[in-house]
């Protein structure tokens, strides 16, 4: 496997997230945030932290479940180990959350966990499928 690939992965892999996430934060949960978060949320956001978080996420699906299941060949791993990394991942801002800031919704806590694991299990199944597309990991037996 090549640098090439990887980073022709990374950048599919990025366009499947952004183009999720993007009617999950403009469409389907926009309401649902403003109406539990709307003391905590600014006004605009920082794109710098936001992008920062963005490249090292995918980097993470990309290292820690796509790159498992194409070395192995299943699609299946890509979506458990997918799924896995967006409750861990969610979780540790989510829990931390309720952990330390007053009046933290525990349903945003529970519909965040819900939406990391699906979107990230998500990312990662196309991840595995366009890997497959690129060459990238072990040949299909």
């Amino acid at each position: 496997m090549d640098s090439w690939s990887l980073i022709r992965l990374y950048g599919l892999m990025t366009a499947v997230f952004f183009a999720i996430d993007i009617v999950w934060i403009t469409v389907v949960a926009k309401s649902f945030y403003q109406e539990h978060l709307a003391a905590l949320l600014r006004p605009d956001v920082v794109w710098p932290a936001a992008l920062l978080f963005y490249a090292i996420y995918l980097a993470g699906i990309l290292v820690f479940a796509v790159m498992p299941a194409l070395n192995t060949g299943s699609a299946p791993r890509a979506i458990a180990l997918g799924a896995f990394l967006g409750l861990f991942a969610y979780a540790t801002f989510d829990l931390t959350s309720l952990a330390l800031f007053r009046s933290f919704p525990v349903n945003v806590v529970v519909v965040d966990l819900a939406w990391g694991s699906v979107l990230t299990a998500s990312v990662a199944l196309a991840g595995f499928w366009m890997g497959r597309w690129l060459g990238v990991g072990a040949p299909l037996g």
